[in-house]
C-alpha cells in the first residue's frame, strides 16, 4: 500500500511540474477501444470520455478540433469540428461509446486548442472504463504535449 502511494505521489508532483502560460498546443492523448484478456487476447470493449479541463482561472481557452485516430494512425473522424470556448474552470468532454471498436487498442486523439493570451495549459486526459458480468476495468491515460506556442 505505501509503494502505491508513493507511486501516486511521484504522479502527481510530475503532473504539478508546469512550464508556464502558453498561447496554444497540439496535444496527443491515447486512447484504447479496447484492451485484450485472456490466453486467446480476447477484446475487452472500453467506452472512453476524451476531456480537457481549463484550469486557468481567469482565461478561456478554445479548442480548435479533437480529430480520433485509429491504430494505423488513420483519422477515423472529427469529435469536435467547430471551434469550442471553454470558460475558466470548466471542461468539454466528448465520449467514444463502447459499441466503437474501430479504433483499436492502439487509438489516439489530437487535440488543438488556444488562447487569445498566454493561458495555464489545460488537463487533456481520457477516462476509459468497461463492464461485462462481474467484471470491469477502468483507467485514466494523460495528453502528451507535440507543439505548442508561448
Amino acid at each position: 500500500m505505501l509503494r502505491v502511494l508513493w507511486v501516486l505521489g511521484v504522479v502527481l508532483a510530475a503532473q504539478a511540474a508546469w512550464a508556464g502560460p502558453v498561447r496554444e498546443q497540439t496535444v496527443y492523448v491515447p486512447v484504447y477501444s479496447h484492451v485484450y484478456h485472456g490466453d486467446r487476447e480476447r477484446p475487452f470493449l472500453l467506452a472512453a470520455t476524451v476531456a480537457v479541463r481549463n484550469v486557468d482561472r481567469a482565461i478561456s481557452i478554445t479548442v480548435v478540433s479533437i480529430d480520433y485516430y485509429d491504430s494505423d494512425g488513420r483519422l477515423l473522424r472529427r469529435l469536435v469540428a467547430e471551434p469550442r470556448v471553454i470558460a475558466p474552470l470548466a471542461s468539454l468532454r466528448v465520449v467514444i461509446p463502447e459499441s466503437d471498436a474501430a479504433g483499436g487498442s492502439g487509438a489516439s486523439c489530437v487535440v488543438r486548442w488556444q488562447a487569445e493570451r498566454p493561458a495555464a495549459p489545460p488537463v487533456v486526459e481520457a477516462v476509459m472504463i468497461g463492464t461485462r458480468s462481474s467484471q470491469g476495468i477502468s483507467f485514466v491515460t494523460q495528453g502528451r504535449v507535440l507543439e505548442e506556442t508561448p
